[in-house]
């Protein structure tokens, strides 16, 4: 079996990334969000990433099955040392560890950035992602109920926090 790798995601993977994300946007409740991103959507959502905040791909066998993200939590600068965290695995690819491989990626990165807190949202109903975020020590910080509405009913949202420092 090949051995998966992670590296900073570039440009030219914007169009897998968003194919991963989009087949989860219409099968998952993983995210609320509800239509598919388009290309400039993913763009420009890239932009508001760089240094402090990278995005990056998981590849095996020279293709991407995976990528994930840091992203600012909040706008207002005292929350600038706090950042989200999320975790996309192509549909065909998961079982694999790979969620694993790229939360741990982003931790150690969160760290050596000077990150002080991981908050991830994760939709209670996602027993595999809540799961995972607890294997890596991020414990509920808050259970938000029936905030999201997708697929004809409402979802509640696990709030989950890994402190760095």
């Amino acid at each position: 079996m090949p051995t998966p790798t992670i590296r900073l995601a570039a440009p030219a993977d914007l169009g897998a990334i968003n194919a991963i994300y989009n087949h989860c946007v219409i099968h998952s409740t993983c995210t609320y969000q509800t239509e598919p991103s388009t290309a400039a959507e993913r763009a420009q959502w890239f932009a508001l990433h760089g240094a402090n905040h990278p995005v990056t791909v998981l590849e095996c066998d020279g293709m991407i099955a995976g990528w994930g993200s840091l992203s600012k939590f909040h706008p207002r600068a005292a929350y600038g040392r706090t950042v989200e965290n999320s975790v996309y695995v192509r549909d065909d690819c998961r079982r694999r560890g790979y969620g694993s491989l790229l939360l741990g990626d982003l931790i150690q990165r969160a760290q050596t950035l000077g990150h002080h807190s991981i908050v991830a949202l994760i939709s209670a109903d996602q027993t595999g992602s809540v799961e995972l975020h607890r294997r890596f020590r991020f414990v509920e910080a808050a259970l938000l109920k029936e905030v999201g509405f997708k697929f004809e009913r409402w979802l509640d949202v696990i709030y989950m926090q890994l402190m760095l420092g």
